[in-house]
């Protein structure tokens, strides 16, 4: 048994964080939480999502695993208006989720799970560099480096200290540079890795909304990003494979 109803702006943040990285999901309807964990097609990136019951504004669940056509949904909830109320309830025989609001109804045909690859379990990496800034920030400095190329370092240099974000096209360069007084936390910690534009890209279209992003970083280490959603009652993570820098 699964029943809720939910602000329809709350549900699309959670689906459009999702999105940024996969087509589909396997999605674990908990008493307490909706969670899910998936990686990208080519195993270079992972978003986790976790939306507490307290998201919700009626919320029921006797524990189910469901497997969402995330493509489908996003199109059903652009036809949401702003402060729209998503009905969402499991049928008895678990194969279909139905959606109500306003007048609309639609019953949708969920995924086979077994279909869906398991989610991966999180790596343990080390990452001791700490930055904390806003998403708007963050999505800016992104959006300005994939001007000139299709990568972006990710740093902090502990000497000065400074958070930096540095892209190198084949004629241009672009570096931003952010101190103390310019994010809201830095740990100076020697922190320095490559990454693909074409991934953040996505990302950073949806940590954009975010008032504040966690980033944690190493040398040549992954990346993670987390941030709050649903006002605190919510938190994605995506974690970025580096890229491979060329002698």
């Amino acid at each position: 048994m699964f029943k809720s109803t939910i602000d329809a702006d709350i549900f699309r943040e959670s689906i459009d964080a999702i999105s940024a990285l996969v087509t589909e999901c396997r999605l674990h309807v908990e008493p307490s939480m909706i969670r899910t964990r998936a990686v990208d097609t080519a195993n270079v990136a992972m978003v986790s999502l976790e939306l507490q019951k307290d998201a919700f504004e009626t919320y029921s669940s006797s524990g189910h695993e469901l497997g969402i056509d995330i493509a489908k949904m996003k199109n059903i909830l652009g036809m949401m208006g702003k402060g729209d109320a998503l009905s969402m309830t499991l049928d008895d025989a678990g194969h279909k989720l139905e959606l109500s609001f306003r007048s609309y109804r639609y019953s949708i045909t969920l995924l086979d799970v077994n279909t869906i690859r398991k989610d991966p379990n999180p790596p343990t990496i080390d990452l001791p560099g700490k930055v904390v800034l806003s998403g708007d920030a963050l999505n800016s400095a992104i959006k300005a480096a994939a001007v000139v190329s299709d990568k972006i370092a990710l740093g902090i240099d502990p000497a000065s200290p400074i958070f930096y974000m540095s892209a190198e096209g084949d004629t241009d360069h672009i570096r931003l540079e952010l101190g103390q007084d310019d994010v809201k936390f830095i740990k100076p910690v020697q922190a320095r890795s490559l990454f693909s534009l074409d991934y953040l890209k996505d990302m950073g279209k949806v940590m954009g909304r975010a008032e504040e992003v966690e980033i944690y970083l190493g040398m040549d280490h992954p990346v993670r990003f987390s941030f709050p959603i649903a006002s605190g009652k919510g938190r994605v993570e995506y974690l970025l494979a580096p890229r491979i820098e060329a002698d």
